[in-house]
């Protein structure tokens, strides 16, 4: 209960400090009802951008995500552990946790990790675990991961070695990692680092339709040699 009440204030706290939007993502067997920040582009830090060119891509529910969050809900997680990086506001994180895995969301905005625990509490999933993490000051881990995702993070072209690195460092030996990615300047040096780290990379591509949005999704599935 202690747990409950804390992500209620949590919950409320979230929405004294932004302008909040419910946005339901609909699934082919559910829906997911996700709170976030009505516009990113409010949360621009002028600071934050002149220190590491950071912009709070965090606030927005990307296709890929949507795409990902379909492909976990489809999987049973019963008994695995799980990863993602850059969790935003946990679309992903809320499904891998309503598919049955013990999940871990990860982001270098705290406020991201506050809005993943509380969109995974207002859908009925169970608590997911919530931890900073900057891929640029990376140290070795106490806990590998069964499973490792991450959706749309390869925006900037430093990020492919880096979110390579990060799964090699966090994938547990004979676990997978699932990468979703609609072609972002990134991907190339991504897939070349991490073959070169030992891993197979299978690809499917899935059409995203909604609106006058047309993206092709691709979903990246690695296992290690």
């Amino acid at each position: 209960m202690k747990r409950a009440s804390d992500l209620k204030a949590l919950d409320a706290s979230l929405r004294r400090r932004f302008r909040v939007v419910e946005t339901p993502v609909r699934f082919p067997d559910r829906t997911v009802s996700m709170s976030h920040p009505a516009s990113a582009e409010d949360l621009i830090n002028e600071r934050d951008f002149e220190r590491d060119e950071r912009l709070p891509y965090w606030a927005e529910l990307w296709p890929s995500a949507r795409v990902l969050g379909g492909h976990i809900l489809q999987m049973n997680g019963e008994g695995q552990t799980l990863l993602e990086l850059g969790c935003g506001a946990g679309l992903v994180a809320t499904c891998a946790s309503l598919a049955g895995f013990d999940v871990t969301a990860t982001d270098y905005y705290e406020d991201a990790l506050a809005f993943a625990r509380v969109n995974a509490w207002r859908n009925g999933a169970q608590p997911i675990h919530a931890k900073a993490v900057d891929w640029r000051a990376l140290r070795a881990p106490t806990k590998q991961f069964d499973v490792v995702i991450a959706s749309d993070v390869l925006y900037e072209r430093p990020y492919g070695p880096l979110v390579a690195q990060a799964i090699d460092l966090f994938l547990a030996r004979r676990g997978h990692a699932i990468l979703a990615d609609p072609g972002r300047v990134a991907r190339d040096e991504f897939l070349t680092d991490v073959r070169e780290r030992g891993f197979q990379v299978s690809e499917t591509k899935v059409p995203y339709r909604d609106g006058a949005v047309r993206q092709t999704i691709t979903l990246f599935d690695m296992r290690r040699e």
